[in-house]
């Protein structure tokens, strides 16, 4: 990072979204810094924004300790995976936490986030908790979805998280249809459609980018692109893998997704972009550490070496060593306080896993429950329950 300007100023309270965490690692200094993104924006038929991204010292140590306890959250849920006590599909987040984090700091609840199937820590950013998220993992009734979704489908209606999504890329139409909601309903907010570099070819992200680019809707499509779709390279797949160009003529925009910082500027400046104007594209350059999803170690189709690269600190590529390194940098607090940030992190996360365990398992009677039109009346029944009975109204 470069180096940054300080000066005084009033400024709004960040809040760190994955609360409680001690009260005492937050600052309540609200001296406003001023940083410089690692690497400039790159527009598509729009004037990037400014690289200098105003922030304050609760905020950055918000960054950190959130970033912090995403990360543990998706190494935990690695070994809960191998202990079989998480089963299907599981995709992990880590690497790519300060597009989370970034995001939300730049919006309201009042805006919609849809995503792909690896969403997890989208979740927790829009205000979710460790144990609703421990518990849908392991298919528990306290779980998000009452642990019938899995890691796939986490969900929290009241901050206007519409879930992670299954089918690849089917979360985009949906979400431009949140935001044709938003604006019908005159509501000044903006709806997220996040999917990855492997969606970006599917045919229904362009029919609904088209409808949106005409009637002006406040979607921003925000592709993830952590270089891999699945196991497949970018450049395997794509003729053209510069994807905040493939609206053609809706504007996009290239931001560096491994800097919390700069991707808040970027989704601050397409929100304002999109309630004036209608759609946007954004395209994070981030990077995950874990393969795929959990059947996949995630190292034969790159090498080792090419995955450390990106950990490393002195690469400075990793979210969570960035804002560390700009925290010790501006004396915000001590070495030995991130340290201990961490240690707080790692007994939440423990503690919520504890009690996700003791969370029962839903009923059979729940089987066939939130399938079908309330009122319809379908029961599973039978000795093995796999014959159903339905009443028609």
């Amino acid at each position: 990072m470069a180096a940054s300007l300080l000066r005084r100023a009033s400024t709004s309270p960040s809040v760190s979204l994955l609360r409680p965490l001690s009260a005492r690692f937050f600052s309540s200094d609200e001296t406003v810094l001023t940083i410089e993104t690692s690497v400039p924006f790159t527009g598509h038929k729009i004037e990037p924004p400014s690289r200098m991204v105003d922030t304050t010292p609760k905020e950055l140590l918000s960054f950190f300790s959130d970033m912090a306890l995403m990360r543990r959250m998706e190494i935990a849920a690695d070994s809960l995976y191998k202990a079989k006590l998480i089963r299907g599909f599981c995709h992990l987040y880590d690497g790519q936490e300060a597009v989370a984090v970034g995001m939300e700091a730049a919006i309201t609840k009042a805006d919609g986030i849809i995503t792909a199937y690896r969403d997890h820590c989208i979740f927790l950013g829009r205000g979710g908790t460790l144990v609703e998220a421990f518990s849908e993992l392991m298919g528990r009734k306290a779980g998000c979805s009452n642990g019938k979704g899995g890691s796939m489908h986490f969900y929290k209606k009241d901050s206007r998280f519409y879930g992670g999504h299954g089918i690849v890329g089917a979360q985009v139409p949906l979400g431009c249809g949140v935001a044709f909601a938003q604006k019908y309903n005159k509501e000044g907010a903006v709806t997220f459609a996040l999917y990855g570099d492997g969606a970006a070819n599917q045919g229904q992200l362009f029919e609904a980018l088209n409808i949106s680019a005409l009637w002006d809707l406040p979607a921003i499509l925000v592709c993830e692109n952590n270089h891999y779709g699945m196991g497949t390279a970018e450049w395997r797949a794509a003729k053209s893998p510069a994807y905040y160009k493939r609206g053609d003529y809706v504007p996009g925009l290239r931001v560096d997704g491994m800097d919390a910082l700069a991707v808040k500027q970027a989704c601050k400046f397409a929100k304002e972009y999109a309630l004036a104007n209608g759609p946007i594209i954004l395209e994070m350059d981030t990077y995950r550490y874990h393969g795929h999803s959990m059947s996949d170690p995630g190292s034969t189709y790159r090498t080792r070496d090419e995955i450390s690269g990106v950990r490393q600190v002195g690469q400075e590529r990793d979210p969570i060593e960035r804002v560390r390194k700009l925290i010790l940098a501006h004396d915000i607090v001590p070495a030995s306080e991130l340290k201990d940030i961490e240690k707080e992190v790692r007994k939440q996360v423990d503690d919520a896993i504890a009690q996700a365990k003791e969370s029962p398992m839903p009923d059979p009677s729940e089987l066939f429950t939130n399938v079908y039109v309330k009122g319809y009346g379908a029961e599973s029944f039978g000795a093995d329950r796999k014959e159903i009975r339905a009443t028609l109204p």
